[in-house]
């Protein structure tokens, strides 16, 4: 296998699976092999299918996706696996207490992937994308999202308009 980057690439001029390791494998046109490939988001919340790019483990970029609908089911499934793995946000569904309306606070919420707590540092850890949509960093590195402020429901809302 050699590890010098190669251009970027149409979606049909390589192949990609899974090697015996569990890393991906990359097979560009020419041949030559890149183990331990890594897809990026370049925009994981505003635009999750769009704009993916696939890394070398050296940390170049191999190919350049300009949307996962334009490759085959297989390959897009299996970065799409990938891609979950890496971009964990569970979206809040519910707040269900907050510790104090200071920071450091605890806040305990239900998600879409279950009930959890996390503490939020500060009120900088609450990152407004657009009118309705926030994105929450927790203490402990995970990232929370709010899609849509107007669907939680009125004791949620009240709770994280007191941060905003």
């Amino acid at each position: 296998m050699t590890s010098a980057p190669t251009a970027a690439a149409t979606p049909t001029a390589f192949q990609l699976e899974r090697h015996a390791s569990g890393q991906l494998l990359l097979v560009a046109e020419n041949g030559e092999q890149h183990l331990g490939v890594v897809p990026v988001r370049a925009f994981p919340i505003a635009a999750p299918d769009e704009g993916i790019s696939l890394i070398s483990s050296e940390g170049h970029e191999l190919v350049w996706l300009e949307r996962l609908d334009d490759l085959p089911l297989p390959q897009r499934s299996l970065l799409e696996e990938e891609l979950a793995l890496r971009d964990f946000v569970p979206e809040i569904t519910r707040l269900i207490s907050v510790s104090s309306f200071g920071t450091p606070s605890t806040w305990v919420v239900e998600t879409d992937r279950g009930e959890t707590s996390f503490v939020l540092k500060g009120e900088e850890d609450i990152r407004r994308l657009n009118r309705e949509s926030l994105l929450i960093a927790a203490g402990h590195g995970v990232h929370f999202s709010v899609k849509d402020m107007g669907a939680l429901d009125r004791a949620s809302r009240r709770l994280l308009e007191r941060f905003l």
